[in-house]
């Protein structure tokens, strides 16, 4: 290592050993402590409206689809179409981001998907909610990756598999509370002579305007903004983060494009296509799926069903994060929930009851749930700066193509076999390929450039701090 590099490294670690040796570890817990208070309650919410909006078609769908007179595979088409717009525009938004910053950027995501979310309750065709979806799509693009971004702006990698999982039980609570919220309003909401499912579309888009608005002004772009930390707080993460982007520009420092075609970037995306199609599956089938079966329940009553899985998903999720933080180990943590929920929906081809349904929609939750905390702390382990913002938007862009994938293949089984349980079966493949993968991926990011023809790094911490996105 050059010399230079050398002191830079020690400055940093200067700075972070200087400001413990004056607090010892209780500036490291009263900080970190702040940090998941102040942000991640807020980034939970902006998901669960997020999610709402992307999902909520499935509830719609059991009033919608018999008065627009919609197939199963024009409802498959519909749902997945959401994820074509989305992966047009997804590494864009999150290089965007990260020039422009969080606040400004997700206050504009926020806005625009709220409107398009809201006037999907106005279409009359089929062929409008496919436009309307599509748009819906491209305005949403960059919201779940940027998120994950922005976290590494505030979080170490210690401490990124647990923040992304608590900001994704966003994930299954959009479920334990949007399920019967939905069932209530298609039961019980016709205003002004207007369908119920337009009303829940029209219902659950206003808020992410809302919050749109709240976003510009509660949400700090990097920790140098945060009024919520003190001088000495705001010097110790910035110089744990620092140390930790320097090691990676050291190890692993890559243009924007030699990320884009880099093989273990693509490797992650594969993993999380198959991760994908289990997660909209349950997503967008599970309502209309449990309807079939329980008789002549109501709407309300489907939606209480839905949030038995969920409960059981956001458990699990939780459990598993902190399990893979404390041993900073992320394959197995990742590769045994995909296993898991891929063999619940090999299973649903076989078993129909309403109890087993549930049973093993309740297992299909848990693995697809906690996959991601494990899973989205993988690409900091080796991406930093403009090549983070690059890569975990094209793994996330590649993968949504499985929420395309996923609901439309189970639609185009359904309209082929009078029943759903075959396309079922059929999505559990992609889960255990997944799992798979997962097993194949290094204990750590090898040492070295991405591409294998190391970069010089940057000679003072000014550079470094620039090239990994912290400067303020």
């Amino acid at each position: 290592m050059p010399l230079q590099t050398q002191l830079d490294v020690n400055t940093a670690s200067a700075i972070a050993g200087t400001i413990v040796s004056r607090g010892g570890s209780s500036i490291e817990k009263r900080t970190i402590r702040k940090l998941q208070i102040r942000l991640l309650p807020f980034l939970f919410l902006l998901y669960v409206v997020a999610f709402i909006d992307r999902i909520n078609i499935g509830f719609a769908a059991l009033t919608m689809n018999k008065e627009m007179a919609i197939t199963s595979q024009q409802f498959g088409f519909a749902a997945g179409i959401f994820f074509f717009g989305y992966f047009l525009f997804e590494v864009p938004s999150n290089l965007l981001l990260h020039k422009i910053g969080a606040r400004v950027w997700i206050t504009r995501i926020l806005i625009t998907w709220g409107i398009l979310a809201t006037l999907t309750g106005f279409v009359h065709t089929v062929h409008q909610l496919y436009v309307v979806r599509f748009l819906l799509g491209l305005a949403e693009a960059g919201y779940f990756p940027g998120i994950v971004l922005y976290l590494t702006y505030w979080f170490r990698q210690r401490e990124q598999a647990q923040a992304v999982a608590l900001f994704l039980t966003g994930l299954p609570v959009t479920s334990i509370i949007g399920a019967p919220i939905s069932g209530l309003v298609l039961d019980h909401v016709h205003w002004l002579t207007v369908s119920s499912w337009r009303w829940l579309l029209i219902l659950e888009g206003l808020p992410a305007i809302l919050c749109g608005v709240l976003t510009y002004f509660l949400l700090p772009n990097r920790p140098a903004e945060a009024k919520f930390l003190t001088p000495e707080e705001k010097e110790w993460i910035q110089a744990k983060l620092l140390r930790e982007e320097h090691e990676k520009l050291e190890q692993h420092h890559c243009s924007v494009w030699q990320t884009m075609v880099n093989g273990r970037v693509w490797h992650l995306a594969t993993i999380e296509f198959g991760v994908c199609i289990g997660l909209y599956t349950l997503s967008f089938w599970a309502p209309q799926l449990l309807k079939s079966v329980s008789g002549q329940h109501s709407n309300s009553a489907v939606g209480v069903l839905i949030m038995i899985p969920n409960l059981v998903g956001i458990l699990a999720m939780v459990l598993v994060s902190r399990s893979s933080d404390r041993r900073l180990e992320r394959r197995y943590h990742a590769a045994i929930p995909a296993l898991l929920g891929g063999v619940a929906l090999l299973l649903m081809g076989v078993y129909h009851s309403p109890l087993s349904l549930v049973v093993l929609l309740s297992v299909l939750a848990a693995g697809v749930y906690s996959v991601v905390g494990p899973f989205w702390a993988l690409p900091g382990e080796f991406l930093t700066g403009f090549s983070a913002a690059a890569g975990i938007g094209l793994i996330n862009s590649v993968a949504n193509l499985g929420g395309f994938v996923g609901p439309y293949a189970i639609g185009v089984m359904s309209g082929c076999t009078g029943g759903i349980y075959g396309g079922l079966a059929l999505a559990g493949i992609p889960l255990l390929v997944s799992a798979m993968l997962l097993l194949f991926l290094p204990r750590r990011a090898p040492a070295g450039n991405l591409l294998g023809n190391r970069s010089r790094p940057p000679n003072n911490l000014a550079k470094v701090a620039s090239s990994a996105g912290l400067s303020g």
